[in-house]
Formats: C-alpha cells, structure tokens, sequence
C-alpha cells in the first residue's frame, strides 16, 4: 500500500506542469505578482516564451489589450500553483524519505529486540491498563516443560509458597500504583528464576528469566546455608534450653561453645566471661584424663565430685573425640545417688521388718540367686544357715527341698521346675497353693522385681483354708435351703443392712446382681423395690420393723398390690441376735384365680343379657322390616298393582333375592344366638331321607341351573326314613350343597348320598372343586370364617357353623375330607334312633363368650 501511494506521488510531480501551464498567469493577474519577480520563480523555458508573448504583445493593438491582459492573468496564476505544488511535493519527498529510513532503523530495532529476546530463555508478561488482559511474549517453556504460557501468573502452581506469595503481592503493587520490583523466586522444580516488575511507557511489564548456572549454584548454596543456619539456631537453642551441662573443645582443649547450663554451673555471664577467667566445669586432673582418654582414641566416661554454682554436686561426665576436637556431657546424679543411699536405708529397715513377719519371704535376683531370706523362710523349710549364706540358686533350693519330700508330689520334677521358674521372665504377679505331703497348704505368690529377678512368698493358710471350708460348707448348705424356697427370704442385721437373702427375693423384685451383692441398707432396698409396689404404708411398717429401735421392733403380716397385678403377702418377725427376717410369698395365683372367677361370672351374665337383648333386637327391630320388604317385593312381582317394564322387573327380583339372603342370614344369626342360650329346641318328627334331600335342591335349582352344575342323589329307593327335626335337616342339607355349588366349576358334578349304617344316617355331599387347603380346614367350622379360595362365592361364614351345630345338637357328628384340586367331601353322622324331648339334657354346647375365649 505505501508503494502504490509513491506510485501516485510521482504521477502527480510529472503532469502537474502540464495540467496547469497557464495557472501561474492567471494567479499573477490576481494578485497583482510582478512580472520580474514571476521570471524569476518560472522555468527559463516559461520565461523566454513569455518574453517572446510580451513582445509580440506589445506590438499588437491597445483594443486587444485587455483580452491578452486575461490571459497573461490565467497564465500567471497557473505558473504560480504549479510553482506552489513543485514546492509542496520536495517537501513530502524529503519527509517520505525520512519516514522510510526511521522505518528501517525501526525494522532493524525490531530485529535487533528479538534476537536479545531469543538469546535467553525468558518470558515476558505486558499489560497496557489495570484492567487490559495480559499479553505473553518469550519462552513458556521456562515455567515447566509443556506448560503454557497463561499458566505463569498462577505462581501457587510453579513456584514455592513463600515466594509465589511474595510475588503476588509485588505484581498487584505494580499494576495499581506503578511500585516496580526485583527478586529471585524458586520453583517447584527446585530451578531459581530472576523476576522483574516495571512500568514502560504505560505498559505494565512482568519479565521472568533463567538465572545462570553459576548464580543458580549460588543462591542454592545461600540456601543451603540459610537452611543450615537455621538448624543450627534451632539446635543451639534446644542445647541451651537443656538443663545438663554441655560443651564443645578444639583441637588444643579450649572452650570454644558452651549451653546455657554449663555456664550457670561455672557462673559464667557468657562464654567470652569463662574464657577470660579461666573457669572450667572440670577439674584440672579430670582434664587431664579426659585428654589422655581421647588422645588414645577412646571416650572418656566418669563420675566426679564437683561444685556447681556452689553447691557440691556429683556429675556423670562423658566426653567424645571430635575432627576437630571434643565435645561433653555431664549429668548431675547428686539426687540419684541420694536417693539409693535412702533407698539402702529402706532396705535394712525392711529386711528387719521382714524377719519379723510370720510370712516366709525369700528374694532371688536376676541370675537366681538368693539375696534375701527372712527368719520364717528358713523354719518353714527347715534349711541351714549355712546353706541360705552360700547364696544358692533358686533350683538348688528346690532340689534340696524335692529331696527331703518338702515340695508337693509332681510325677514329673523336672517339667514341674522349669515350669515353676518362668516366673522369672513373666511380668506381673503369679499365684499358686501347694498342698504339701505333711498336709499343710500354702499360698505361693511370686512377684517379678522391677530390677530382675523374683520375690517368693509362702503363707501357711492350713489352718484358714480349714475354717473357710468349714464355713463355706455351712453357708452352701444355708444358701441351697434357702434358694429351694418359692419364698423370697431376706435377712437384715442390726444396722439394717442385708445379710442373707435367696434367689427368689431377686426375681420376685428384679432386683440386680450388683445391687445385692454390695449387701445394701434396707432403704436402698425399699427404693428399689417401689418401682414396682410404689405403696407408703406397707414400706413404712417394713422399715420399722427392720431399722426402727431395737425395743420397738414386733413382727406384722401384710399384703401388696404390685403394679404388674401379682400380689405379695409380707411379714417380718424378729430375730434374738437383732436381727430381721423377711418373707414375700407370691400369692397372686389364687388372688388370680379369684378374680378370674369373679370376672367370669360377671362376663357371663353381662354375654346372657347381651344375647338375649340381640335375640330380642333382631327378631322384632330387623326380621319385621325385613319381611314387609319381602311382601311389598312379592305384590310388585305379582304385577297386582299394575305391569312392569322388564327393568322393573329385573329390579324386583333383585330386591327379592337380595332380601331372602338377608333374611336367611339373619336366621341362621338367631339360631346361632339361640343354641348359644340354650334356648332352640327341635321338632322331633319322622323325616323322609329322599324327600328331604330333593327339597333341600329345589332351593337351588337357579344357581345349579345359572351355573352349570349337576345334582346327582346316590341313596337307595328303600332307604326309608328316621326320627329329627325336618327343619334343621333340610337346612343342614341347604348349606352344604350350597357351599358345594359356590366352590365348584360350570360342569361340574355334585353328588348327595345317604345311607343307614348300624344305628346310624349318614348324609355324604361331594363336590368336584378346588379343595381346602389343610391351613384353612382346621377353621372351617369357625363363625365368621369366610374363604373364597379364588372362586366367585361370598359369604359370611356362618353356614357350616350352623350345620355343625345342628348336626351336635341331634347328637351326631360331623366329618370333612378335602385334598386341593380334587374337591371335598361333608359327612353328617345322625344317630337312627328315636329323638326325645330336649328335656333328656341333649343339646349343642354352649359358645365361649370372646372375652372368656381369648
């Protein structure tokens, strides 16, 4: 583009004279230039052809003058613009060729820039405002190998905490106020990198560089001695804060560093102070051996009596061999050695104490040996004197003792012995009984010493083992009298605490194991026991009775209502030695009992009434409004008071249907009301098997026929007849085979038989269905058992509880057989005998009232 701007330039100096040849004329005539001074700015060309105008001119006619005085006007004016352009276009060449050299020297700063750039791994971050973004320049390579380069200004991610901190904050300074910087930061790879922060020409500027390799050892080195530096600080500050005494000596045994203790010890101000004043911890002929000690290459280790800070204290001193000379440690023992001095003191006192103690003691160290045995140790066993001051072993001493038939019989000494003295090596006490061949028993104990070795001591306890088993023996007897008893006995001492007491005072109290066995006072007792008989008044008279003045005390019986409704019957009786006996006896059966009659009998009355107020209930307040609704349904049914549409009369049988179920449920609930009172009696007559069994199907005829199903009647022509209630027959029979057509298929068949057997008629219905599964056929019988078992029948569950209890109450018997799948099978046994009166005492049981049930 710049060259083609030359190109126009150009075209513009070279046809500019010849655009506007006459302009300078014209801009003379206008502005008045004389035509000397025109001359002289024209060309020498201009001016001999103006000359060679001017003369011919003059010699021309005065009338042509004014035309040629317009035209020598234009063509001064045209001279004069094109003189003006000549001029302005040397000036824009002079300024072009400035412009282009300063671009050169611009293009060679540029050049020169990016090979100072290139000659050294750097990156350098600008940003031109407070808010512009920042622009990248260099090698990113310099923050980690692959990074790129907008990762730099997240310093916590390449750089060390501290410096990367520092380093934040000394950027946010530059970019606010302008503050420029320079420090040295670490990375995370442990490279040193020269940071600088400064301000160009309005430009905010972030140059990170690679510091050289020599400068890079160097500052790694300055951290290694800062680091170092600083562990020496911290280390010479834990030295000084010790309380022992240390030092360090050069090669020609001076004091060139001491702790704070060991100049506290010489009363030194410092170490300068000690030196000047010859002051040393150790004394010379110390020195001296130490010096010699560590000349032969050895530490020098002793105990010494010095003065510390003026007081004579005894120090363990070590001192080791250095490269350069030596350092020491002295540790104040004064205490120590004190308290073994008391320590000694103790140990005769107790070795006195211990001779004079009926329990044999006998002490052995480390490697076996004894060091201690009292006066009772060597009459228990019988050893010499002579043999105990020769400091045997402790096997040496069993030996001894095995031989003489002193220790207990073993078949195996020697497993015996070595298990016996792993003692030694265990950490807390042992304890064992010998049962010696001389009869007498005693209690081992062994105790390891904290220094090595074990303490043995036998006690003779024959004479304790035999009165505690005499005891034991007694009080066992005691307890198992006592713990066979149903009662709970407790027996209080005359400060009232509990003595004695058997299992049932616990159970009958729940009372807990910890409680009784701390043998509590009987207020701790009657707290306890409140939870569940929270009474006043029998709690006082206890409480009197066992813990009131001994003059007071007389024995009482009482009875407690406890809240979990078992009852206790209590009394207390005094003791000649002050002290109480207590009994509870669990009388709660037969207040159980009683009440339970009580209730019964009330229950029972309270179930005669409510039975006979339903029976009453039902049979005038619902049986009545039952059968108008029957009648009416029967007149519209009839059509008397006028035709019916069939919807109508679909209706009508629906509610005649509806109604007769109703009605048969609400019979078969009065029967079962009345055999529960005992109030349904039966008509005895001459009942007609046959007969019988077909009336009860034409009860059926519409459900047989709606479903499909088949009666088939398997009862000889010559079956005859027997003595019952034809009634309840009939409804026995109902029941069955409608149970049988509600669980049977469309298809199906159903089979009625009847047979006389012995004395006895019996009634058989079969059906083909689904069959009772044996979980539901233990309740089949049950009032209100209603099972579907998937079929479409409905029911309340109440026929075969009245076929049941027809069937008893004719003195018979009634039996079921049923296998899933295969169908089921009702059996009615009649007795064939003249039926009497219900006056014989024959009748169905009686229900269990729910409550009495349950």
């Amino acid at each position: 583009m710049t060259r083609k701007k030359e190109q126009q330039d150009d075209d513009r100096g070279a046809n500019g004279p010849r655009r506007f040849a006459l302009m300078p004329l014209a801009a003379t005539l206008l502005t008045g230039i004389s035509w000397p001074a025109l001359a002289a700015e024209l060309p020498l060309s201009l001016t001999d052809k103006a000359a060679e105008l001017a003369a011919l001119l003059h010699g021309w006619k005065l009338e042509n003058a004014a035309y040629f005085g317009l035209f020598f006007g234009l063509v001064a004016f045209s001279t004069t613009t094109a003189l003006l352009l000549l001029r302005e276009q040397r000036r824009h060449a002079r300024v072009e060729r400035a412009l282009r050299a300063e671009m050169l020297s611009l293009r060679g700063a540029d050049d020169l820039a990016n090979l100072l750039m290139g000659s050294e791994r750097q990156l350098l971050v600008s940003w031109q405002g407070r808010d512009a973004e920042p622009r990248f320049e260099g090698d990113p390579s310099i923050i980690g190998s692959g990074a790129p380069a907008q990762r730099a200004l997240a310093f916590g991610a390449w750089l060390a905490p501290a410096d990367a901190a520092a380093l934040d904050s000394a950027l946010e300074q530059l970019r606010q106020r302008g503050e420029s910087f320079h420090l040295t930061a670490r990375s995370l790879a442990n490279r040193f990198l020269d940071v600088e922060g400064r301000t160009v020409g309005g430009r905010a500027i972030l140059r990170l560089r690679d510091v050289t390799i020599d400068r890079a050892e160097l500052l790694t080195v300055r951290s290694d001695l800062t680091g170092a530096q600083d562990d020496l600080r911290a280390m010479t500050t834990l030295l000084d804060a010790i309380t022992y005494p240390l030092w360090i000596r050069d090669e020609d045994d001076r004091l060139i560093w001491a702790n704070q203790a060991y100049l506290r010890s010489i009363e030194a101000a410092n170490l300068a102070d000690a030196t000047s004043r010859s002051l040393d911890l150790l004394g010379e002929r110390t020195r001296e051996d130490s010096l010699r000690q560590r000349q032969n290459g050895g530490a020098f280790s002793a105990r010494v009596t010095t003065v510390l800070a003026g007081r004579r204290s005894i120090l363990d001193v070590v001192e080791h061999p250095t490269p350069s000379g030596s350092a020491g440690i002295a540790i104040d023992v004064s205490e120590l050695e004190a308290v073994r001095t008391d320590l000694q003191r103790q140990m005769d006192a107790h070795v006195r104490t211990l001779d004079q103690l009926p329990t044999a003691v006998a002490i052995f160290d480390g490697a076996q040996q004894l060091i201690f045995s009292n006066a009772a140790y060597q009459q228990l066993w019988g050893l010499d004197s002579a043999f105990l001051a020769s400091r045997p072993t402790d096997g040496e001493v069993l030996d001894r003792l095995y031989a003489a038939r002193k220790l207990p019989e073993q078949a195996d000494f020697r497993a015996w012995k070595n298990e016996f003295l792993t003692s030694y090596r265990a950490v807390d006490s042992q304890e064992t009984w010998w049962h010696l061949p001389d009869r007498r028993t005693l209690r081992v104990v062994m105790n390891p010493n904290p220094q090595g070795g074990v303490t043995y001591l036998f006690d003779d306890v024959s004479e304790h083992i035999q009165l505690e088993s005499q005891v034991t023996a007694l009080t066992r007897v005691q307890s198992e009298t006592l713990d066979t008893l149903k009662e709970g006995v407790a027996v209080f001492g005359s400060d009232g605490r509990l003595k004695l007491f058997n299992r049932a005072l616990t159970d009958m109290w729940n009372l807990p194991t910890e409680l009784t066995a701390d043998l509590p006072h009987i207020d701790v007792l009657i707290k306890a026991c409140r939870k569940l008989a929270p009474q006043d008044e029998p709690w006082i008279d206890i409480r009197g009775a066992v813990a009131g003045l001994p003059d007071m005390r007389m024995g009482f019986s009482c009875r407690m209502e406890r809240r979990d409704g078992s009852a206790l019957d209590c009394a207390a009786q005094p003791l000649p030695d002050g002290a109480t006996l207590l009994t509870f006896v669990d009388v709660t059966a037969s207040v159980n009992v009683e009440r339970a009659l009580t209730e019964r009998n009330e229950a029972l009355e309270k179930a005669s009434r409510l039975r006979d107020e339903f029976v009453h209930h039902v049979s005038y307040e619902l049986r009545s409004p039952l059968t108008n609704v029957i009648g009416f349904a029967q007149l519209l049914g009839d059509e008397t008071m006028g035709t019916l549409n069939p919807r109508q009369r679909d209706y009508t049988d629906h509610i005649m249907r509806s109604s007769e179920s109703l009605l048969a449920i609400l019979n078969d609930i009065l029967d079962l009301a009345s055999i529960d009172t005992g109030s349904l009696e039966l008509t005895p007559e001459v009942v007609d098997i046959r007969p019988t069994i077909e009336a009860a199907m034409r009860g059926l005829e519409d459900r047989l026929a709606e479903s499909s199903l088949q009666v088939i009647i398997d009862a000889p022509d010559d079956i005859g007849s027997f003595v019952a209630d034809g009634k309840r027959v009939r409804q026995i029979l109902f029941n069955l085979l409608s149970n049988a057509v509600g669980f049977s298929s469309p298809g199906q068949n159903i089979t009625v038989s009847a047979r006389k057997r012995g004395g006895e008629v019996i009634f058989e219905v079969k059906d083909q269905g689904r069959g009772i599964p044996p979980e539901i056929k233990a309740r089949i019988f049950d009032r209100f058992e209603s099972h579907t078992l998937g079929t479409r029948h409905r029911g309340v569950g109440l026929g075969l509880s009245i076929v049941r209890s027809f069937v008893e109450l004719h003195g018979g018997r009634i039996e079921l057989a049923s296998t899933p799948g295969v169908g089921t099978i009702v059996t009615c046994i009649f007795p064939n005998e003249r039926y009497e009166s219900p006056s014989d005492g024959r009748s169905a049981p009686q229900a269990v009232p729910p409550l009495a049930a349950e």
